[in-house]
């Protein structure tokens, strides 16, 4: 099974990074809207906000001294 252009792994992942910093070219937009799948972009977005919030959890637990 060969997976198209633009709809690998680190693909989709610059793409939701590119996305979250708002950064996204429209030439990249366009790609992941017409090759890659709303699935694969949902589970690694879910992901990356996951792993920010956590970041951000244990920064805060850090600095405090907790």
């Amino acid at each position: 099974m060969s997976q198209q252009p633009g709809t690998g792994f680190w693909s989709v992942l610059m793409s939701v990074v590119a996305g979250v910093f708002g950064v996204q070219s429209d030439k990249n937009y366009e790609r992941d809207f017409t090759k890659g799948t709303f699935v694969s972009f949902l589970i690694i977005g879910i992901f990356l906000v996951a792993m920010m919030v956590v970041s951000l959890m244990m920064f805060v637990k850090w600095l405090t001294g907790y």
